[in-house]
């Protein structure tokens, strides 16, 4: 199983909304990453990066990353190798985790694929084949949001984040309560600031926010002011969420021992592979945190990554956000899109990542390809 040659597709994914977000807002295309590696013996192995400039990075620089740097790590080389392949792709280029984690994925497919088992399976075994779906409300046309959220509570998903932090705090809290005005009792509202609060009056406006019980509050503050999250998740009795602040085992640790949150979003693209997002999950377990599986706009390559890595993770137990190749981008690249059923996304069968790409479809969305 010798890679012998490798694509890598910057790609302009159209959205079927706009998206606010207390860190900068998307409309109209997003631009995104896929690569394919392919063997002699006639196997391709898929891996999609999904960076965001205003969050970790751009596509342009995770195509160069992945061409020019980490392309040479792979040819001629055995996928098996990727334990081996990934400690390189850490000491070759600082950063890129979007780019290393489409490596990552693309050989976990091939040898997924030559072993017989899925993803999952090598990931340490199925532990949940369905993760309880969890959508965003991030419309800036709330009336439209609404009607959104309507049809997903009739689809049987009962998990909601509202984002918030990028209109007035009056605004948020209309936007709330109208929402909260039709969730049926079994549902989970869930607040997201993606770090559009000042720390300075964080606090205040989080105890406003707390009458609607959320679930949990997500990234109240700025990525690097974990001084202040640790005095939030301190005098707030609603859980706090670590997303911007923990990309890494390393930060993982940090949190654990300062306590900045009480609970942790694992986004592959920000762990850069599945076995750092393993070790993410493995100290958040251990300190007693449970975690959520977020997104950076993904098709469906990625998102099926993440549902393996959720099925497989018992510390995943806050929901997922596997859902953005249906609702939110204007294109579809797998032949079998990702299963969306009874509120929860779910693990496909077949080996690898179990999927088949719509070449046709994916051509149709690619703006430059290289290999």
């Amino acid at each position: 199983m010798i890679i012998d040659r490798m694509q890598v597709r910057l790609t302009r994914w159209p959205l079927k909304m706009t998206r606010k977000h207390g860190v900068g807002d998307v409309a109209d295309t997003l631009p995104g990453v896929v690569v394919s590696l392919h063997t002699r013996d006639g196997r391709t192995g898929w891996g999609e990066a999904a960076p965001w400039s205003v969050f970790s990075g751009t596509a342009e620089a995770a195509v160069a990353a992945l061409d020019v740097y980490l392309r040479p790590l792979v040819i001629g080389r055995p996928a098996t190798d990727l334990a081996r392949i990934m400690a390189e792709a850490d000491r070759t280029i600082v950063g890129h985790p979007e780019a290393k984690m489409a490596l990552d994925m693309a050989l976990h497919d091939l040898v997924g694929q030559a072993a017989g088992i899925s993803v999952a399976a090598l990931l340490g075994g199925v532990f949940r084949a369905s993760i309880p779906l969890s959508v965003s409300i991030a419309n800036p046309d709330f009336d439209a949001d609404l009607d959104f959220a309507r049809a997903r509570l009739a689809e049987g998903i009962r998990l909601f984040k509202v984002k918030t932090g990028f209109s007035s705090h009056a605004e948020d809290m209309t936007r709330l309560d109208r929402l909260a005005a039709i969730l049926p009792a079994d549902a989970s509202l869930r607040i997201d600031y993606n770090q559009g609060l000042a720390a300075v009056d964080a606090i205040r406006t989080l105890r406003d926010v707390e009458a609607f019980r959320p679930a949990f509050i997500e990234q109240p503050v700025a990525r690097d002011r974990r001084d202040a999250m640790a005095e939030i998740t301190r005098a707030i009795d609603t859980p706090i969420l670590a997303d911007e602040s923990v990309f890494s085992p390393e930060e993982a640790v940090d949190c654990a021992r300062a306590r900045f949150a009480d609970a942790i979003s694992i986004k592959l693209m920000k762990a850069g592979s599945f076995a750092r997002g393993k070790a993410i999950a493995a100290i958040a377990g251990a300190a007693g945190m449970p975690c959520y599986g977020g997104t950076m706009y993904e098709a469906g390559i990625a998102l099926t990554a993440g549902i393996h890595f959720a099925a497989s993770t018992p510390a995943m137990t806050l929901g997922a956000e596997y859902y953005t190749s249906a609702f939110v981008l204007g294109t579809e690249i797998l032949a079998t899109p990702v299963r969306l059923e009874a509120g929860a996304s779910w693990l496909p069968a077949g080996p690898g990542l179990g999927i088949t790409v719509d070449e046709a479809a994916l051509k149709g969305a690619t703006v430059e390809a290289r290999g």
